[in-house]
């Protein structure tokens, strides 16, 4: 499987959040995405998942039919969690909206260091325990692209660690992942995209607006 895009460009009102940005991904591959706060690193994200719309260019999943949001997990700054359910509950709903269902909760549980926990209220939490429940959803629903943004965010050095050994057996089972983040993910061969090299603005036509 393949991930390309060529000459992206996004906006938001008539600034230019970043331009002519490409690369190309095969299975196996981790592109590290960096840059100062306001380059685009999460725009570019939401751009890749569809929630985004592009200015200009294209991104193309070769490899299966289906569409890059059915085949793409999207973790962002949110957690996404119901505080007044279950981390079981939780994690059932995700597995069930998503469809194709990997991990058993429980064993997804146990890889992000939380055996036990199914039956508490995701509110009674701690930030660095939801935020490890939010990897866990990466599990229990077998998605080839991961698109994470600063996924190790209030996790401990222990649990950064485990988070790199969670990422680096989904590139080895065939998995292509995006992360946009300011810390280094444990993974040599990871490549890199500064988007502090893709701010060039440019004018809009009368208008044009994303």
């Amino acid at each position: 499987m393949n991930l390309t895009a060529e000459n992206l460009s996004a906006i938001r009102g008539e600034q230019t959040i970043f331009s002519n940005v490409s690369f190309s991904l095969k299975s196996g591959d981790l592109l590290l995405v960096t840059g100062t706060n306001g380059s685009g690193k999460s725009t570019l994200l939401r751009v890749i998942a569809g929630l985004l719309h592009t200015f200009s260019g294209k991104i193309e999943l070769s490899g299966d039919d289906q569409p890059i949001q059915h085949q793409c997990h999207y973790l962002g700054h949110q957690n996404v969690l119901k505080p007044t359910m279950s981390v079981e509950e939780n994690l059932d709903f995700w597995r069930k909206y998503c469809g194709s269902p990997d991990d058993e909760i429980e064993i997804a549980l146990e890889k992000v260091g939380l055996a036990g926990v199914q039956d508490i209220p995701a509110g009674y939490l701690s930030a660095g325990q939801k935020r490890r429940i939010a990897i866990a959803r990466l599990l229990v629903t077998k998605r080839t692209l991961w698109l994470v943004d600063e996924p190790t965010a209030a996790l401990d050095a222990k649990s950064e660690k485990m988070f790199a050994d969670i990422l680096q057996t989904h590139l080895e089972k065939g998995g292509i992942a995006i992360a946009a983040t300011h810390q280094p993910l444990g993974i040599k061969t990871a490549q890199k995209l500064d988007m502090d090299a893709h701010q060039a603005d440019f004018p809009l036509e009368k208008g044009e607006f994303l």
